[in-house]
């Protein structure tokens, strides 16, 4: 009776106080917005911020008082940045899961954007890596803005001179992506690569450098994108709007799955028998909004166990190492940035609603005009 009793008390308590802590957690919630309300920056520069998640609506151009290094840090003037999915994932606040980090009812951080490329214009006192002057290219939450600071170890690289501040700008999340994702993939020379979305900002690299690595490679995209991913490298070239990859009768040693539209088993149909299948991202800014993602690698969890094949979600990870294996893949001409859009820093709401139409060509530029 006496352990019943426990368990049934239990079972009460522990609901009860994970509801009080999601209140309080939701209730107290709060960022920089409301401490700075009213207060005029006294050495004032532009940034994009956003004070509650939304549309791409709750994006302002506002007046932010400039960073200052610390002692780690680099202070950069940006000169080109670049948007991602995972700028309007932020911006929404979805999927839903995510909050438990970013903050449940507003976010955490207001700053926005993470890809950059500009000009090192002061240093801290500890920093040797670095001097004034120098051009680098990096990862770094709040890149839409006309500054930028960065801790010396973190992801930041110096830019060859060869390279363009955009195409710069261009590499971080999206080139990462695609090499860590085939990395995952373990691609060889000879073998058969598919990618599905191969037109996007991942997919114009992940092809790349799966041609540079002597893969045989096919992109998945539409009819308009045909030319240009065949110009890119790929051997085969299918239009989604005519054909199924999954019913092509092709096997692939390795799939890179940036749009997740084909369930599991239909690509483990087209899988070798040993094949990789790598989940990079998939669905709109209105799909999935509690898990997103998340569902694809959930229930590959649950069909692992059963299967040869090696299916899963990959998380890019920004460092110096893959940072400047990148900018030299750009400078040796082994990859390029395709560029379709050019947004001017006050504009980043248009960009981010282009970006959340899914038809972007490869990487949209923010430049600091």
């Amino acid at each position: 009776m006496k352990l019943r009793r426990i368990l049934k008390w239990t079972a009460v308590a522990i609901p009860l106080v994970l509801l009080g802590w999601f209140a309080f957690a939701w209730f107290s919630s709060s960022n920089a917005c409301d401490t700075a309300a009213g207060s005029i920056p006294v050495n004032p520069t532009r940034a994009i911020v956003y004070c509650e998640y939304g549309l791409a609506e709750v994006l302002k151009l506002e007046q932010i008082e400039k960073p200052v290094p610390e002692d780690d840090q680099i202070l950069v003037k940006v000169h080109a940045a670049a948007a991602n999915p995972l700028d309007w994932h932020y911006m929404r606040g979805t999927p839903y899961l995510m909050r438990m980090m970013t903050g449940l009812r507003k976010p955490k951080d207001i700053r926005l954007g993470v890809d950059y490329a500009g000009t090192v214009e002061a240093i801290g006192r500890k920093v040797t890596e670095f001097k004034p002057g120098d051009d680098v290219f990096g990862g770094r939450t709040g890149a839409f803005a006309e500054y930028v600071v960065a801790r010396e170890s973190g992801s930041v690289v110096l830019k060859p001179s060869e390279i363009t501040f955009e195409q710069a700008a261009a590499l971080p999340i999206a080139a990462v992506t695609a090499l860590q994702g085939l990395r995952q993939g373990k691609l060889a020379p000879g073998q058969k690569v598919l990618i599905n979305g191969a037109s996007g900002g991942v997919g114009t690299f992940a092809v790349q450098i799966a041609h540079s690595l002597g893969a045989e490679v096919t992109g998945v995209c539409s009819t308009r994108n045909l030319e240009m991913v065949r110009s890119l490298g790929a051997d085969t070239a299918i239009d989604y709007t005519k054909a199924n990859y999954t019913q092509r009768g092709e096997k692939y040693d390795v799939i890179l799955d940036n749009v997740g539209n084909r369930s599991l088993l239909e690509n483990r149909r087209v899988l070798t028998e040993d094949g990789k299948y790598v989940l990079i991202g998939g669905g709109g800014p209105d799909n999935g909004r509690w898990l997103g993602p998340m569902m694809g690698p959930i229930k590959a969890v649950f069909l692992s166990p059963f299967i040869k094949q090696e299916m899963g979600l990959m998380l890019a990870d920004l460092n110096k190492e893959d940072l400047t294996l990148l900018a030299g893949l750009m400078q040796s001409g082994d990859i390029t940035a395709v560029i379709d859009r050019r947004y001017k820093l006050s504009e980043v709401p248009e960009a981010i609603r282009y970006l959340e139409t899914g038809r972007a060509r490869g990487k949209v530029i923010i430049t600091m005009e």
